[in-house]
């Protein structure tokens, strides 16, 4: 009995059968000692590894043996028989388990990680919405310096890299031998480099990838907004609403919204963002081909006057193709709304989700680039692409009522895409407040704080309308949270031989990534001192 007790000295022994019993025992239930601040976690209930055994078990000789009560303060260990099999190596789900406490404690109160219920199919409808929008309709510009052959592939080869990218990410939300969900890109960078180099390197470029791309999806939505409404109703302009009150509408419409509360209950809304991104892009794109060349289309790659002007042109094509991949910031995000447990790992049902959305990404992007320039070549527009270019050239020979469909889908995108790239601010606030009070955040400061983003993004957009003119310059700076910070969190986490063939892949697409976001930088620095920046507070 002794070598029995010395083997299992953490858990609790179910009673033998005595030969004289003169009532039946009740054996205590064990908890795990946890640290305070974790010990006290309402996310742990939802853990698949910790779920518990039922209310009542039997002990000896037919004696019912009552567990403690059912509370989420508690991890409770399940009466076990003293048997070879509960001597487990250190892998097993129950070690896993415990490990699993270093969970932030706030996840069950957060808008991302308050619901694990999420699919394939969500992460799918997600993935689809959040990584393709408007910039995709200004890859033909780039073909414009770029030309037919290098244009073609180095679209190809941007988007094998940074869906290489993805599935780096998708791995490194789990890490099996700690048995850790990093739930936010934030965090996981943290964790790999510690705070004070995430907070240097990748606390902009990430909070710019939402609250910057909020603020673009107002400026785009309300101004296709006004010009969906002149589509379907010309006649009415005896009092037209102004660009800033079309601004406002569509604001309030994304505030609405934003109301619901976390990153799964707005599937069904990415479920519509997705299909409007994927009818926009197919309806542009067959417009322009069915509608034929352009008289005068020159396909010969646009050559600036000066040496320096033709590299930061070149420079400048490269990060139109690089901008064109988004949603990377957001997909540690959509897996942490999926279940996840040691036999059936998260990381299954979203690369599944992924490869069903990037291939439809695929039949978007690569049509709207070659079809787009072979249709409009040199004269199509710089600013805005494809979209300007439609209305430009065939709001005559299209028909009304296709040219405002193309228009409704640009708008109604933008409002569900909105929902899913401010939910990781959401996140970031409503943690704050957690962290501090230890307790969710009520209904009500929950609405106040989302319309307060909402609207003070729309101030900026009325405020600042020449952001779009620094574009280039800042997203060179968050260029790195696509391409590069991945290859450098899998080598810093998996720790692969030096110089083994994963090892020199993802150092050189790291390093590479890096030099491009510099270049990049550089360029769009160069277009801002060179083209100047009308400089134009409130007036949109």
């Amino acid at each position: 009995m002794s070598t029995e007790v010395n083997e299992i000295s953490s858990a609790p022994i179910t009673p033998r059968p005595a030969t004289v019993a003169p009532k039946p025992s009740v054996a205590p239930q064990a908890q795990v000692s946890c640290p305070p601040s974790q010990y006290n976690s309402p996310s742990l209930s939802r853990s698949p590894l910790l779920d518990g055994a039922s209310d009542q078990q039997p002990g000896a000789e037919g004696a019912v043996v009552a567990k403690a009560p059912k509370t989420p303060l508690a991890i409770r260990t399940p009466r076990m028989s003293l048997t070879p099999r509960f001597i487990t190596p250190l892998g097993s789900p129950v070690r896993k388990a415990l490990k699993m406490t270093r969970l932030d404690p706030q996840d069950a109160w957060l808008p991302i990680t308050e619901s694990r219920n999420g699919n394939k199919y969500y992460a799918a409808f997600h993935t689809l919405c959040s990584g393709i929008g408007i910039q995709a309709l200004v890859l033909p510009v780039a073909f414009t310096v770029l030309g037919w052959a290098w244009g073609v592939i180095l679209l190809t080869l941007g988007f094998i890299w940074q869906l290489y990218t993805l599935w780096l990410l998708v791995h490194l939300h789990e890490n099996v031998e700690t048995g850790m969900r990093y739930s936010r890109y934030m965090q996981l960078f943290s964790l790999t480099y510690g705070d004070k180099i995430a907070n240097w390197l990748g606390l902009f470029p990430i909070m710019y990838l939402s609250g910057g791309t909020c603020v673009a999806l107002i400026v785009i939505g309300g101004s296709t907004s006004k010009l969906f409404y002149e589509i379907v109703c010309p006649t009415c302009t005896a009092k037209p609403l102004t660009t800033v009150e079309w601004f406002l509408v569509y604001t309030t419409a994304a505030v609405v919204l934003s109301m619901l509360p976390n990153l799964n209950s707005i599937a069904g809304v990415s479920l519509i963002g997705a299909i409007t991104a994927v009818g926009y892009c197919t309806l542009i794109w067959v417009i322009s081909v069915a509608e034929g060349r352009l008289p005068g289309v020159s396909y010969d790659p646009i050559r600036a006057d000066t040496q320096i002007a033709r590299v930061f042109g070149v420079l400048n094509a490269i990060g139109i193709i690089a901008f064109s991949f988004r949603g990377h910031n957001l997909i540690l995000e959509i897996q942490a709304t999926m279940p996840s447990s040691e036999k059936h790992p998260s990381h299954v049902p979203m690369w599944r989700g992924v490869k069903v959305s990037y291939t439809l990404i695929a039949v978007c992007l690569f049509p709207l680039a070659i079809g787009g320039y072979w249709a409009y070549g040199h004269l199509i527009p710089p600013n805005g692409g494809m979209l300007p270019a439609l209305y430009e050239y065939h709001s005559k020979d299209v028909s009304q009522s296709l040219l405002g469909l193309t228009s409704l889908f640009v708008v109604i995108n933008a409002v569900c895409s909105f929902q899913i790239y401010a939910m990781p601010m959401f996140d970031d606030t409503e943690s704050k407040y957690t962290s501090r009070m230890k307790k969710p955040v009520p209904w009500w400061l929950r609405c106040i704080n989302r319309a307060m983003f909402g609207y003070g993004c729309f101030f900026v957009a009325v405020a600042i309308p020449f952001l779009g003119s620094v574009a280039g310059l800042i997203g060179g700076i968050s260029l790195p949270v696509t391409l590069a910070y991945p290859c450098f969190m899998w080598i810093k986490i998996n720790k692969p031989k030096k110089y083994s063939p994963m090892w020199c892949l993802n150092y050189f697409l790291g390093v590479f990534g890096m030099l491009l976001s510099g270049f990049l930088m550089a360029a769009g620095l160069y277009v801002v001192i060179d083209t100047g920046i009308k400089v134009q507070f409130f007036k949109p």
